[in-house]
Protein backbone atom coordinates (compact mmCIF):
# COMPACT_ATOMS: atom_id res chain seq x y z
CA UNK A 1 0.00 0.00 0.00
CA UNK A 2 1.07 3.33 -0.90
CA UNK A 3 -0.36 6.63 0.42
CA UNK A 4 -0.23 8.20 -3.49
CA UNK A 5 -2.33 5.60 -4.03
CA UNK A 6 -5.68 5.84 -1.42
CA UNK A 7 -8.37 8.14 -2.44
CA UNK A 8 -9.03 11.75 -0.74
CA UNK A 9 -12.22 11.92 0.61
CA UNK A 10 -13.87 15.68 2.03
CA UNK A 11 -14.75 14.48 5.42
CA UNK A 12 -16.28 17.93 6.08
CA UNK A 13 -15.46 21.52 4.33
CA UNK A 14 -12.19 22.00 3.78
CA UNK A 15 -10.80 18.80 5.60
CA UNK A 16 -9.33 16.00 2.91
CA UNK A 17 -8.22 12.78 4.55
CA UNK A 18 -6.65 9.45 3.64
CA UNK A 19 -7.69 7.17 6.27
CA UNK A 20 -6.23 3.53 6.70
CA UNK A 21 -7.61 1.21 8.72
CA UNK A 22 -6.31 -2.05 10.90
CA UNK A 23 -8.64 -3.81 13.50
CA UNK A 24 -7.88 -1.79 16.60
CA UNK A 25 -7.06 1.61 14.88
CA UNK A 26 -7.71 4.36 12.22
CA UNK A 27 -4.82 6.27 10.76
CA UNK A 28 -5.67 9.18 8.85
CA UNK A 29 -3.69 12.16 6.85
CA UNK A 30 -5.36 15.24 6.43
CA UNK A 31 -4.91 17.86 4.16
CA UNK A 32 -6.35 21.13 5.80
CA UNK A 33 -7.26 24.20 3.91
CA UNK A 34 -6.63 27.55 5.86
CA UNK A 35 -9.46 28.65 7.63
CA UNK A 36 -11.54 25.09 7.84
CA UNK A 37 -13.08 24.57 10.38
CA UNK A 38 -13.64 21.14 12.52
CA UNK A 39 -16.94 21.88 15.13
CA UNK A 40 -16.55 20.62 18.89
CA UNK A 41 -17.57 17.20 19.16
CA UNK A 42 -16.23 13.97 21.33
CA UNK A 43 -16.06 10.33 20.11
CA UNK A 44 -15.48 6.67 22.26
CA UNK A 45 -11.82 6.70 20.42
CA UNK A 46 -9.03 7.68 22.24
CA UNK A 47 -7.13 10.06 19.36
CA UNK A 48 -3.59 11.43 18.91
CA UNK A 49 -3.19 14.34 16.89
CA UNK A 50 0.10 15.12 15.15
CA UNK A 51 0.77 18.61 12.95
CA UNK A 52 3.14 17.65 10.41
CA UNK A 53 2.41 21.21 8.41
CA UNK A 54 1.35 24.63 9.15
CA UNK A 55 -0.64 26.54 12.26
CA UNK A 56 -3.59 24.52 13.46
CA UNK A 57 -5.57 26.25 16.47
CA UNK A 58 -7.60 23.54 18.46
CA UNK A 59 -9.86 23.55 21.21
CA UNK A 60 -9.41 20.41 24.02
CA UNK A 61 -12.09 20.47 26.99
CA UNK A 62 -12.64 24.15 26.61
CA UNK A 63 -8.88 24.95 26.18
CA UNK A 64 -7.76 26.62 23.70
CA UNK A 65 -3.82 26.80 21.68
CA UNK A 66 -2.12 26.87 18.61
CA UNK A 67 -0.45 24.11 17.59
CA UNK A 68 2.71 23.81 14.87
CA UNK A 69 4.57 21.80 13.14
CA UNK A 70 6.18 18.50 15.35
CA UNK A 71 3.25 19.22 17.97
CA UNK A 72 1.89 16.07 19.45
CA UNK A 73 -1.78 16.17 21.20
CA UNK A 74 -3.24 13.30 22.93
CA UNK A 75 -6.94 13.51 23.13
CA UNK A 76 -8.29 11.11 25.55
CA UNK A 77 -12.25 9.50 24.51
CA UNK A 78 -15.33 11.46 25.21
CA UNK A 79 -13.71 14.75 25.47
CA UNK A 80 -14.81 17.80 23.47
CA UNK A 81 -12.57 19.23 21.24
CA UNK A 82 -12.61 21.07 18.19
CA UNK A 83 -10.79 23.51 15.46
CA UNK A 84 -9.32 25.65 13.02
CA UNK A 85 -6.77 25.66 10.51
CA UNK A 86 -5.21 29.45 10.51
CA UNK A 87 -3.01 28.14 8.06
CA UNK A 88 -3.21 25.66 5.43
CA UNK A 89 -2.32 22.51 7.67
CA UNK A 90 -1.22 18.71 6.84
CA UNK A 91 -2.24 17.03 10.33
CA UNK A 92 -2.04 13.16 11.07
CA UNK A 93 -4.57 11.45 13.65
CA UNK A 94 -4.62 7.62 15.31
CA UNK A 95 -8.13 6.58 16.82
CA UNK A 96 -8.40 3.50 18.65
CA UNK A 97 -10.23 1.54 17.96
CA UNK A 98 -10.91 1.93 14.24
CA UNK A 99 -13.18 4.65 13.21
CA UNK A 100 -15.89 2.70 11.15
CA UNK A 101 -17.27 5.77 10.41
CA UNK A 102 -14.47 6.66 8.04
CA UNK A 103 -14.45 2.90 5.92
Amino acid sequence: MNLATIASKEIMPGLHGKVVHGKQLSWAFWTVEKGAVVPEHQHPHEQMMHVVEGEFEFTLDGMTKVYTAGDIVPIPSNIPHSGKAITPCRLMDVFSPAREDYK
